[in-house]
């Protein structure tokens, strides 16, 4: 009976993004790019390997769709590639941020007010600290690697989805629902998976889109300094990398991945406005008759 509601009010939610212009625009690009990103682990139209020398920053041209680049090998092909390295990194950074945020904001709103008050202090403190440090950090023992980016990511945004989520958790935790749940005997991990973090969570899952599209963005940066994507690992990132430096002779080749990384983001945080509006009761009238 739970899985059926829940698979409903699913359902529901998705019909109302799906309703929305913009909504529509999200779920069609990200869609795309999942597909893509499975179709690249089977095929692309030239081997990733392939270069030629003698068509180097060739424009676009029925062999080669988006051009090549400075070693001539085939631009659409690497951005198909990337599409999967950029899809694998959004993914793993939002699950170690959520779980990270998840358990962070558990502590926040604890009853035991020393855990919660030293918890409060900690995630206050090391929020300041910006992403591109952290990395800077990981990447002294680590080297340049996917690694760096999404542990990076995780740890930035599991505080920033931790501060942004406890005073939503902290109300539920002061309520009295959850006051008679621990009188009757239930341990606080019961009343934090079925009371707190279930209150909680449309901020959570709308946190965690918007860092998907943050994570996105982190990636080319990260890589572009030198400490995120290695040499030879196709992404979106690394296409810029290698290209920017040409931008005043050959602006398609920065062109196209530019543009690609922009639309993603725009999709996820489009998708995180919508989806805001779409699981939230109060301004989804059909969630709350589902």
């Amino acid at each position: 009976m739970t899985k059926t509601r829940s698979s409903n009010k699913l359902a529901v939610a998705l019909r109302s993004i799906w309703r929305r212009g913009e909504g529509k625009f999200a779920l069609i690009v990200l869609a795309l790019w999942v597909v893509v990103s499975l179709i690249s682990l089977v095929w692309t139209p030239q081997s990733l390997w392939k270069t030629d020398g003698y068509h180097v920053w060739a424009k676009p041209s029925a062999a080669h769709w988006l051009g090549t680049d400075g070693t001539g090998a085939d631009v659409f092909s690497w951005l198909m590639a990337g599409a999967r390295t950029n899809l694998f990194i959004a993914i793993l950074a939002v699950v170690f941020a959520g779980a990270l945020g998840i358990l962070l904001m558990s502590a926040m709103v604890s009853r035991n007010s020393a855990v919660a008050n030293v918890s409060v202090v900690a995630v206050d403190a090391l929020i300041s600290i910006p992403t591109v440090l952290i990395a800077l950090i990981l990447a002294v023992p680590m080297g340049a690697s996917v690694a760096v980016i999404i542990i990076a990511c995780g740890i930035g945004y599991g505080f920033n989805l931790a501060r942004i989520a406890r005073p939503q958790a902290l109300l539920a935790a002061n309520s009295d629902y959850v006051g008679s749940a621990l009188s009757y005997g239930a341990s606080g991990v019961s009343v934090m998976l079925h009371h707190i973090l279930p209150n909680a969570m449309p901020t959570i899952m709308v946190q965690l889109s918007l860092s998907a599209g943050t994570a996105v963005l982190a990636e080319s940066g990260l890589t572009y300094l030198g400490v995120g994507v290695p040499s030879g690992v196709p992404s979106w990132g690394h296409s810029l990398a290698t290209s920017v430096k040409f931008i005043n002779v050959y602006p398609l080749t920065v062109l196209w991945p530019g543009l690609i990384v922009t639309i993603v983001v725009v999709a996820l945080n489009v998708f995180g406005d919508v989806l805001r509006d779409a699981i939230d009761p109060v301004t989804n009238p059909e969630l709350r008759r589902s």
